[in-house]
């Protein structure tokens, strides 16, 4: 049997990440792969997540399982987390998840039982793995936006082309802090696609992954919690691999708002039999940790001022590249990457161009020219703008 299966493609993003661990230079730099790292190269556990987690080890009891839809204290602090405290959580039902990509999963899947072939819009350029989950489910995908050299994301552009997104389609909108480019649609453009979406009838389907990574939490969770207070209907991804450091407890919530309760619990089951047939149950152990941070105001606001100041020190890096891109003599792109917000910036460089910085100056991003601002230690920064500069210069 196995003989029969063609060569599969591999993971980009992988095989970048195995190339920078069988590159020998010293002075390597793997930014490729969406993890937080501190000034010693390390992703450390949050302060408030070990606490967490001694707690847990002093009063677990049981490895029972959860049910189908995991953790349900977790599901209630996750729709209040982001839907705000008088948000229209009476219309909303959360289903734990295998991470944010299981969330998007069982999403698409209930998309394409509700309406099989289903078009989904996604953004251009977009988070690697939206487009594969989404025909993995047996949708469409169309494009919307596009890159553009000197704004990362052409937002104008996005708002033009979903002006064909019509009744039954679904489009997906990244929350804050869009992966790749950086680059989020103003207040007022949010108000525009939410005023968009109740003309033309379709859903807003919003992965959010990076809240409080960008302008800060509160300001990263309004333009969801804009579209979940204007329409009927909104499904929403989130995942806690970033802003909770849990990237390989793989916790996530699918939400689902519904005009009515019963359209929302019909939904709420249809999740549950999705995930029944995918992976039967979630990890509890990343759930019950959020679940007590989001519980305990000590723990609470300690967890949000350490996530605060990885927000500042990602900003910071940002900053401290443009500048240092700025006086070496590259005033457009350092602009360019001024503009932009959260874990990952857009270079303005091609594909040949990004193999060059890889390959003469030790710095992995992707083809796409991607790179995770949060995994740069702050000694590094002036050594990448040389890197940025030279290739600039050499094309």
């Amino acid at each position: 049997m196995l003989e029969l299966l063609p060569p599969p493609p591999t993971d980009p993003l992988w095989d970048l990440t195995e190339a920078y661990g069988a590159d020998a230079r010293p002075e390597r730099l793997n930014l490729v792969l969406g993890v937080y790292r501190d000034d010693t190269g390390r992703t450390p556990v949050m302060a408030a997540v070990r606490e967490a987690e001694i707690r847990l080890a002093h009063r677990s009891d049981s490895k029972e399982y959860r049910g189908l839809s995991g953790n349900t204290a977790f599901n209630r602090a996750m729709l209040d987390l982001v839907l705000g405290a008088h948000g229209p959580v009476d219309r909303a039902a959360a289903v734990q998840t295998v991470a944010g990509t299981g969330a998007l999963r069982l999403l698409a899947d209930l998309i394409c039982r509700t309406r099989p072939g289903t078009t989904v819009w996604i953004s251009d350029p977009a988070y690697v793995n939206h487009r594969p989950i989404l025909e993995a489910a047996g949708l469409t995908v169309r494009p919307y936006g596009r890159r553009d050299a000197e704004l990362g994301f052409d937002t104008a552009a996005m708002l033009a082309d979903l002006r064909a997104a019509g009744p039954g389609d679904v489009v997906l909108l990244q929350g804050c802090a869009h992966n790749p480019t950086g680059v989020d649609p103003s207040p007022a453009e949010w108000e525009s696609l939410a005023e968009l979406a109740a003309v033309a009838g379709w859903v807003p389907f919003v992965d959010l992954a990076y809240h409080g990574l960008g302008d800060g939490l509160q300001a990263d969770l309004r333009p969801t919690r804009l579209l979940a207070e204007r329409l009927p209907e909104v499904l929403v991804a989130v995942s806690c691999s970033k802003n909770f450091g849990l990237y390989s407890d793989r916790t996530g919530c699918a939400i689902v708002l519904g005009a009515s309760r019963a359209a929302v619990r019909h939904a709420e089951t249809a999740l549950q039999n999705a995930a029944r047939t995918l992976y039967s149950m979630p990890p509890e152990h990343g759930a019950a940790l959020v679940t007590t941070v989001l519980q305990d105001a000590d723990l609470r606001a300690q967890w949000q001022a350490e996530l605060e100041a990885m927000r500042g020190r990602i900003a910071a890096n940002r900053t401290d590249l443009c500048a240092h891109l700025e006086a070496l003599g590259w005033g457009g792109p350092a602009r360019a990457l001024a503009r932009q917000k959260g874990m990952f910036s857009m270079l303005p460089l091609t594909a040949g161009q990004m193999l060059r910085l890889r390959r003469d100056h030790a710095v992995y991003g992707t083809t796409t020219g991607r790179i995770n601002i949060a995994g740069i230690a702050g000694h590094q920064v002036p050594r990448l703008a040389q890197g940025i500069a030279a290739v600039l210069a050499t094309s």
